[in-house]
C-alpha cells in the first residue's frame, strides 16, 4: 500500500472507529438499567455524576492550565442549592440542576477573579484553603436553620414521571445520563470554539496569548467559572442520587478524588473524565473486596500501577491501539 494513501485513510478509519465505539457505548449505557440491580445502577449513576466533576477539572487544568484543590466547595454549592430548594421551597428536582449550575458558575467566576493573579503552587494553596474551610462553614450555627448543620438535609428519592414503566433508580440513572451527555456535548463544542482555543493559548503561553489580543485574566476567571459550574451540576446530581447532603461528605478528600479521577482518565481528554468517574466509584470498592484489612494499600498499589502503565491516563489507551494498528497496516 502507498504510504500517502495509508496516511490519508488513517484519519477516516479513526473517525469510523470512534463512531462505532460511541455507538456501542451508547447502546450499553441505555441497556444497563434493564440488566443491573438497583445498587449497581446507583453506582453507575454516581460514576456519571463524578465524571461531570472530573470534566470540570479537565477543563480547568487540562485546558486552561490552572490547578484547584478546592473543587469540593463548588460540589457543595451545587449539592446544597439543590437540597435547600427541594427541602425548603418544594422546587422540582429537575429545575434545581440548572439553578445549581448558574449559582456555581457565578461563585466560580467570582473566586477566579482574585485567583487569576495566582498560578502554580500559589493557586493550588489558595484553593486548598477553600476546600479546607468549606466543611467548617457548613457547620456554622448561623446557617443551621437553612442547611441543617452537622446533620445536613435529607431528601426523598423522586419517582419516575407518570406513565413511565421505570423504577426510581432506573429513572434517576436515565436522568443523570441525559445531564451527563448534555454537559459533555457543551464542553466539546466549547473546546472547539474560539473561546476554547483562547483558553488553551493562555495555558500554553500567556505572554504570546496577550500579544495576540487574548484577555488572559478574563479567560482564566471564566475557565474557573465553567469548571465550577460543571462541579456544581455534579453536586446537584449527587444530592438527588444519595438523598442526603452533609458537611462530612464534602471534605478536602473529595477534591483530591476529583484530581485523581482526572489524572487517571486523562487530564487532557474530555472523554477521559468518564473513565475517571468510573475509577472513583468502582476501584475503592474493588480494593475493599481484595483486602478488607488494608483497602487503602490496595487502592494505592492499583493507582501506582496504572500510572506506570498509562501515564497519560486511560483515555490514551485508544490512541495507543489506533497507532499500533496503523503501523501494522
Amino acid at each position: 500500500m502507498d504510504t500517502r494513501t495509508a496516511v490519508s485513510s488513517s484519519p477516516h478509519r479513526h473517525t469510523r472507529q470512534a463512531r462505532w465505539q460511541w455507538l456501542v457505548v451508547t447502546v450499553v449505557a441505555i441497556g444497563l438499567p434493564f440488566v443491573l440491580s438497583d445498587y449497581r445502577l446507583f453506582q453507575c449513576a454516581m460514576a456519571l455524576a463524578y465524571a461531570i466533576a472530573v470534566l470540570g477539572i479537565n477543563v480547568l487544568t487540562g485546558r486552561s492550565g490552572q490547578i484547584s484543590l478546592g473543587h469540593s466547595a463548588f460540589y457543595a454549592i451545587g449539592a446544597y442549592t439543590t437540597a435547600v430548594l427541594i427541602d425548603r421551597f418544594g422546587v422540582p428536582y429537575g429545575v434545581t440542576v440548572p439553578v445549581s449550575a448558574a449559582i456555581s458558575l457565578a461563585c466560580g467566576y467570582l473566586f477566579g477573579l482574585p485567583a487569576r493573579r495566582l498560578a502554580g503552587i500559589y493557586l493550588a494553596l489558595t484553593t486548598f484553603a477553600l476546600g479546607m474551610a468549606t466543611p467548617q462553614l457548613l457547620r456554622y450555627k448561623g446557617f443551621e436553620e437553612w442547611i441543617g448543620g452537622v446533620q445536613g438535609i435529607v431528601l426523598t428519592k423522586p419517582d419516575a414521571p407518570a406513565g413511565l414503566p421505570l423504577s426510581a433508580d432506573q429513572w434517576l440513572y436515565f436522568f443523570t445520563l441525559a445531564v451527563t451527555a448534555l454537559m459533555f456535548w457543551l464542553m466539546r463544542n466549547l473546546i472547539a470554539s474560539r473561546l476554547g482555543r483562547a483558553m488553551m493559548a493562555v495555558r500554553d503561553n500567556p505572554i504570546a496569548a496577550t500579544a495576540m489580543g487574548v484577555d488572559v485574566p478574563f479567560h482564566k476567571a471564566l475557565a474557573f467559572g465553567i469548571s465550577a459550574m460543571l462541579t456544581g451540576v455534579a453536586g446537584s446530581l449527587g444530592a438527588i442520587l444519595v438523598q442526603i447532603v452533609t458537611p462530612d461528605s464534602l471534605t478536602l478528600w473529595l477534591s483530591i478524588t476529583f484530581i485523581v479521577g482526572a489524572v487517571v482518565g486523562g487530564i487532557n481528554s474530555l472523554y477521559g473524565a468518564l473513565w475517571g468517574g468510573l475509577f472513583i466509584v468502582f476501584v475503592p470498592h474493588a480494593a475493599e473486596r481484595i483486602s478488607k484489612a488494608a483497602p487503602g494499600a490496595v487502592y494505592g498499589l492499583l493507582l501506582i500501577g496504572l500510572m506506570f502503565v498509562l501515564p497519560r491516563g486511560i483515555a490514551s489507551l485508544r490512541r495507543v491501539i489506533f497507532h499500533s494498528s496503523t503501523k501494522r497496516s
